[in-house]
């Protein structure tokens, strides 16, 4: 949520990512939204110098140093550092062109904005360089803006430089509603986040018709394992829906549709129904 909050140091994250690389899993390290910070910088140079796993880049300043646009590196040699990263869903790729610069610089995977319509998904994806993986978000919520000010702290009457760490206390932000009662935001600390759970749950038919290679999965306080364990399921041609209590504010998938990204819509074949117990 946020670089002031690390309840774990880098060396147990990197202790934790070698645990599982020796348990079969590959492991990406996701760098900042916003890179704000000489010690964020920092941060970010000693996983990059650690070498081990990629990186998630969804920053410019994190391609920088990725490929090397630090002091310590001479000029004449930052033209041949393509060091493998993860092009994340906050570079703006919304074309061929973007999507193949990304590709010249080291990317190996690169994640669609979470606004793109299943068939721009499928035009890119499709024209992809080659060598590049796609991975789509699946479920979880969005999180559609970052700000350099913390929306907890101030919820509560503090600033970010004393924030005492209130977002902890909402492990899953706090939820905003319109003045006729519907969920509509979250926040969570420099996040605002949609209410509903995006879900592609019904939908992993058809990715894996477009032979998408991965989805994601974003973490929440509760339920997580259940649904991992049904977007296996899914994964495995088994018919699996959602369970109500995963996402008590509901679901969308809206912008996977190309509609208003807050709508649920109803995959080819299905009812809405079927999506959500």
């Amino acid at each position: 949520m946020c670089a002031r909050r690390r309840e774990l140091r880098r060396e147990d994250w990197l202790g934790l990512a070698r645990d599982l690389s020796s348990a079969g899993k590959q492991v990406v390290l996701s760098a900042q939204v916003l890179l704000e910070s000489e010690a964020d910088l920092r941060q970010l140079r000693h996983l990059i110098d650690d070498g081990s796993f990629l990186i998630e880049a969804n920053d410019l300043g994190a391609i920088g140093l990725l490929r090397g646009a630090s002091a310590r590196v001479p000029a004449e040699l930052m033209a041949l550092q393509r060091i493998p990263f993860v092009a994340g869903p906050h570079l703006n790729i919304y074309n061929e062109a973007t999507l193949a610069f990304f590709a010249g610089l080291g990317a190996v995977r690169w994640v669609p904005p979470l606004e793109m319509s299943r068939e721009r998904v499928a035009q890119l994806h499709a024209g992809r360089p080659a060598g590049l993986a796609t991975e789509v978000f699946a479920f979880g919520r969005m999180p559609l803006a970052f700000s350099a000010r913390c929306f907890t702290a101030r919820h509560v009457g503090l600033n970010r430089d004393d924030c005492e760490y209130r977002c902890m206390e909402h492990p899953d932000g706090l939820e905003l509603s319109t003045r006729e009662g519907q969920e509509f935001l979250v926040i969570n600390g420099i996040q605002t986040q949609s209410a509903r759970r995006h879900t592609l749950l019904a939908e992993m038919s058809d990715i894996a018709d477009l032979n998408i290679d991965a989805v994601r999965i974003s973490p929440q306080s509760h339920h997580c394992l259940e649904i991992i364990a049904a977007f296996a399921a899914a994964r495995d041609g088994q018919s699996v829906t959602a369970a109500p209590e995963w996402s008590p504010e509901g679901y969308a998938n809206g912008y996977w549709h190309g509609t208003a990204g807050i709508n649920l819509e109803s995959p080819k074949g299905h009812d809405v129904k079927d999506i959500q117990r």
